[in-house]
């Protein structure tokens, strides 16, 4: 059996590639700085009888290169793709960027992925194995605002293109992956609200282009092809791009997201849904802290990661919460048409790892693709 290693596997992407791998027969090494969402991620693998190791490291640090690879040599003796998949962005100006964040985006986009291939080297020789190396559109088409991503990205890029030539003698293929715009919470983590909705690709998309890849063994991956085309002709027109961007912030999500109105670990511990105010009243006072029930607490803290994504496809937390009925089956197809009506694959992707973290927190039981409710939120 083949295993493959995916860095960045807490959220998105990486979690995304890491199940379908599993469900394709892959043994899958996850690598994240997440350890419980990890430990989430291989709890659903092992639900679905998945083969999965997973360890929490930062793939920023080349020194921990060695010991990733170890996972995969002691989970299963072997390693047969790579996949270099982990991101880290530091918004506001280039030029205002600490060392610190210089070395956090470029070690995680570059110095840090080519210590991990390095490392696997001999058994990436002994598989004639796979590197993917998942890129940006803006390594073309830099934006302002993502501090070091863009050039980081970049160098990844060009990094990729000497790979491939320097490891054609070992049989190892590589392959730089172009994921497009895509529905995650990474922009939101920078402090950004991202591109709009209507433009992004589910990290399922990405995910099932890369599988397909693995078979094919292509030099590029274009998960978004119409996107890789755009960014193709506006690199011709760099100044008119510039103009463009300038102007219009919104069309890549670069504008300042507007500041939460409560610090993110605070908000975490907040009641997912204040009291219903009556009709055409005042808003009703919050709940005394004190009188939140802890149920209400772990609701909140499931979907935090997700409230982004909630907003922009506006499934609202009432509707989530009202959901949750002890003992009720959830099929997410008809979980989509309650709220979404004739829902598009990024409601029904919404739908769906909504459903995912409130399993992955205790409140539904995973039954085939339909969802058993185990407990309310309180």
């Amino acid at each position: 059996m083949s295993a493959v290693l995916i860095t960045g596997a807490s959220s998105g992407i990486g979690r995304a590639l890491a199940i379908r791998a599993a469900r394709a027969g892959y043994d899958v090494v996850a690598i994240g700085r997440n350890r419980s969402a990890l430990e989430a991620l291989a709890a659903r693998v092992r639900a679905e009888r998945g083969s999965i190791a997973v360890d929490a490291f930062d793939v920023a640090e080349p020194a921990n290169a060695r010991a990733i690879v170890d996972v995969a040599r002691r989970a299963f003796g072997r390693l047969d793709v790579l996949v270099n998949n982990a991101g880290h962005a530091a918004a506001g100006p280039l030029i205002a960027q600490s060392d610190e964040a210089l070395r956090a985006q470029f070690g995680t986009h570059v110095i840090g992925p080519l210590a991990l291939v390095r490392e696997a080297l001999p058994l990436l020789r002994a598989a004639r194995g796979h590197v993917f190396m998942v890129g940006s559109g803006v390594a073309r088409i830099p934006v302002p605002g993502l501090g070091a991503y863009p050039p980081s990205k970049a160098a990844l890029r060009s990094a990729t293109r000497i790979l491939r030539r320097e490891l054609v003698p070992d049989g190892i293929a590589v392959t730089y992956v172009d994921p497009g715009a895509v529905d995650t919470p990474f922009m939101a983590r920078a402090g950004m609200p991202g591109a709009p909705q209507a433009l992004l690709a589910t990290p399922e998309d990405v995910a099932r282009a890369m599988l397909l890849a693995f078979a094919t063994r292509p030099r590029v991956v274009n998960a978004v092809p119409w996107q890789t085309a755009f960014v193709a002709l506006a690199e011709l027109f760099p100044a008119i791009t510039d103009a463009v961007i300038d102007r219009n912030p919104a069309l890549v999500g670069t504008q300042a997201a507007e500041a939460p109105s409560v610090p993110v670990a605070a908000e975490a511990r907040a009641p997912a849904i204040p009291s219903a105010a009556p009709a055409n009243g005042p808003p009703a006072e919050p709940a005394p802290e004190a009188s939140r029930p802890a149920e209400a607490d772990a609701f909140a803290g499931a979907i935090a990661p997700l409230r982004r994504r909630m907003e922009r496809v506006k499934l609202g937390e009432r509707f989530v919460r009202e959901l949750l009925q002890p003992d009720d089956v959830l099929d997410p197809a008809e979980v989509a048409l309650r709220w979404a009506g004739m829902p598009n694959k990024n409601e029904r992707a919404a739908t769906i790892e909504v459903l995912d973290a409130l399993a992955d927190a205790g409140f539904l039981v995973r039954e085939g693709e339909r969802y058993r409710v185990a407990r309310a939120p309180g």
